[in-house]
């Protein structure tokens, strides 16, 4: 939601939780995915007589006090930090609606952004960066009534696909949602509607999770590509496979609603054993294993959030369990925190987009 302060907007958007189903979302599958109000990343949009991207002083340092800290520097964050992510959203949704006849009045702004999100860690830092900044062009221009809230998840991952960055819809949706959602993604509708069913749930329905992380995971936009091709060229496993692990998704909606918890503890546990015999160790990384490992060494169920670099855990057996799990963590050099489901910020114009 905009907030108004000298004319100043802001919109957040809030890390996401791959729950059950990824990454079938690549695949004409179906995911439930959910958004957290443990991190997020805001944007902040001004008038301004110059149309301006501010570089994040954190994000995107230009300036080191020597040759050292700028190795360090790449080595530990990488080459890349916001300002490509929202140029490339602003080009993407300026295109839109140039060729939907959507109009856009000849006024500059200021850009400026920041995210707690921890890098290259599956819960969509990127994605929070690019959706937050939509949220803030539909509210400066005025044209939040005229793009569709289906349609904008599509806009993020094409902003994000202009930088190389490989993903699926899922995450978009839940972030453009917010809550927990359902999606569908079926090559029927995919092909007709241009995107997928997305049903929210009630987000009550989940039981207390826990979020398993590292301080520098691996780079999350790697993972998919030998098991995509595969897919593409039929390969009989990786496609059979990819069909059960979007199942988990359907039986995970049907687990939920009716309060199966046990169940649900199993779902996730199938999610990940799928995911690694799909992709293998070499690709899903030590780190990220030993996540998975260490919450089912004390008997809770496991999976990525994305595509490494976290872990969400249920531990069935309650607060007991959970000490344990803290303490493996804790041993292992892993950050534990219970999460925080955050609710949907649809407002009541976006709500109208859905019912066109």
């Amino acid at each position: 939601m905009a907030e108004g302060d000298d004319n100043v907007i802001e919109h957040k958007a809030y890390a996401r939780v791959g729950f059950l189903g990824n990454p079938s979302d690549v695949y004409y599958g179906k995911t439930i995915a959910f958004s957290l109000s443990n991190f997020y990343a805001t944007v902040h949009l001004r008038p301004s007589d110059e149309l301006v991207i501010q570089p994040h002083p954190t994000h995107d340092l230009v300036n080191f006090d020597s040759h050292h800290q700028l190795v360090d520097r790449l080595n530990s964050e990488g080459y890349y930090g916001g300002v490509r992510l929202l140029m490339a959203i602003y080009k993407v949704f300026y295109n839109y609606c140039k060729e939907n006849e959507i109009h856009l009045p000849h006024t500059n702004f200021t850009l400026s952004y920041d995210t707690n999100i921890p890098r290259q860690s599956g819960l969509s830092g990127s994605s929070g960066i690019v959706c937050a900044a939509l949220n803030c062009f539909l509210d400066f221009y005025k044209v939040r009534h005229l793009i569709k809230v289906e349609v904008r998840p599509n806009l993020i991952l094409a902003a994000e696909e202009e930088l190389g960055i490989v993903a699926g819809l899922q995450d978009r949706v839940a972030q453009v949602y917010g809550g927990l959602v359902y999606m569908d993604f079926n090559k029927e509708n995919m092909d007709k509607l241009g995107h997928g069913i997305y049903i929210p749930m009630d987000l009550s329905l989940l039981p207390p999770l826990y979020l398993i992380y590292v301080a520098n995971p691996s780079d999350s936009g790697k993972v998919h590509s030998k098991v995509r091709q595969r897919w593409l060229d039929g390969d009989e496993f990786i496609v059979s496979t990819m069909l059960e692990v979007a199942n988990i998704a359907e039986e995970g909606k049907t687990a939920l609603e009716e309060k199966d918890y046990p169940k649900l503890a199993s779902l996730m546990n199938k999610n990940f054993d799928l995911r690694r015999l799909m992709f293998g160790d070499d690709a899903l990384g030590d780190v990220n294993i030993k996540m998975v490992e260490i919450a089912r060494k004390v008997g809770a169920a496991s999976k990525f959030t994305g595509s490494g670099g976290a872990v969400v855990a249920y531990c069935p057996e309650g607060t007991s369990q959970v000490k344990l799990l803290e303490d493996e963590c804790h041993e292992a050099g892993f950050v534990l925190i219970p999460l925080e489901p955050f609710p949907s910020r649809l407002n009541e114009i976006d709500l109208k987009t859905l019912q066109l």
